[in-house]
């Protein structure tokens, strides 16, 4: 039977016949125990392969934050395109997250993420005949992704809906739109104290006395806040030498355009894939806040469907650097 979709715009289009994909559970032994992933196939052999970074904080391979009630797939539903489109890719669990061994927070580093995808990608390359094997980071993951990618080679690089200024810089900037005054206060004197490697505890009151900024900034977790504070993304793009597309939705409620223009500036090999209607979980969702907030949770909405053929362009065609491009959904 021949599938259809209709597009926004009205046209219809006949969807690719979907293939046979191959799933199986893959382990990546480690000093401290088990990291586990997915490696997902398509039914004939393939050459290509890709390397899937999940985002940031307690997020699973498929691309669901375990803090959040219910899921979205955005990862799981990419991992199965891709490998609709004869790609194979490898997914997992970060430590402490899903099936992966759990690590104490105070020994997190985010070079410890860094060296991990070393490891898994060294463990894809002896997973099948993989002649070319790219990365593709989703959020933190692509900070991640282009840090691995700095010191390992790689066919081509694909940052999804990635920051383009450092944490700090996106963390206050999301804090000054939410709040004010005293807490406010404290919390930027926080983050400089943390830029410069000094840890703070105990809190100052105001931010002790706020539950959801006291577990930001507890002191478990400010050793990694350090070590993520050190990284600039542009700045890590601007020394890769692989072909990169950087790709923003238009709808997207945490990471903004000026993001992508910032790590495009950084790298004259890198191309910008601009997507209306797509949101940060790669779904496509309306202009409204309710529903594309709501499409965190939604795994039966589809990814964009500008997304998974803008990849399987990219990876399949030769690459050429500033063909920056906006796709209208």
């Amino acid at each position: 039977m021949t599938s259809y979709i209709t597009f926004p715009d009205g046209a219809t289009r006949r969807l690719p016949t979907p293939r046979r994909t191959k799933e199986r559970e893959v382990h990546l032994p480690t000093s401290s125990g088990m990291l586990a992933g997915t490696l997902t196939q398509p039914a004939a052999p393939t050459e290509e392969a890709v390397l899937i970074f999940a985002g940031s904080g307690p997020t699973d391979r498929d691309g669901n934050p375990t803090s959040l009630p219910g899921r979205n797939d955005c990862l799981k539903l990419l991992a199965a395109g891709l490998a609709d489109a004869g790609i194979a890719s490898l997914r997992f669990d970060k430590r402490s997250v899903g099936a992966s061994v759990a690590t104490p927070e105070r020994a997190m580093r985010l070079e410890t993420y860094v060296e991990d995808g070393q490891h898994w990608l060294k463990r894809l390359g002896d997973l099948g005949p993989f002649r070319r094997i790219s990365i593709i980071g989703h959020s933190e993951g692509a900070l991640i992704g282009a840090l691995v990618a700095s010191r390992v080679p790689v066919a081509a690089y694909v940052s999804l809906e990635g920051a383009g200024r450092t944490a700090q810089d996106t963390l206050l900037r999301q804090v000054r739109a939410q709040l004010s005054g005293a807490l406010l206060g404290d919390i930027e004197e926080v983050v400089a104290s943390l830029v410069a490697g000094q840890r703070v505890d105990p809190l100052p009151e105001a931010m002790a006395s706020h539950p959801a900024v006291a577990a930001m900034f507890r002191p478990g977790v400010q050793a990694y806040l350090i070590s993520w504070f050190r990284y600039d993304p542009a700045a890590v793009l601007s020394g890769l030498e692989m072909p990169m597309l950087i790709v923003q939705g238009r709808n997207d409620l945490q990471v903004g355009v000026e993001d992508a223009d910032r790590l495009v500036a950084a790298n004259p090999r890198a191309e910008r894939l601009l997507i209306d209607g797509m949101n940060h979980v790669l779904k496509e969702v309306p202009d409204d806040r309710a529903a594309n907030i709501a499409s965190y949770t939604r795994p039966d909405l589809a990814l964009s469907p500008h997304l998974l053929p803008a990849l399987v362009s990219f990876f399949g065609r030769e690459q050429e650097p500033n063909l920056s491009r906006a796709i209208a959904s």
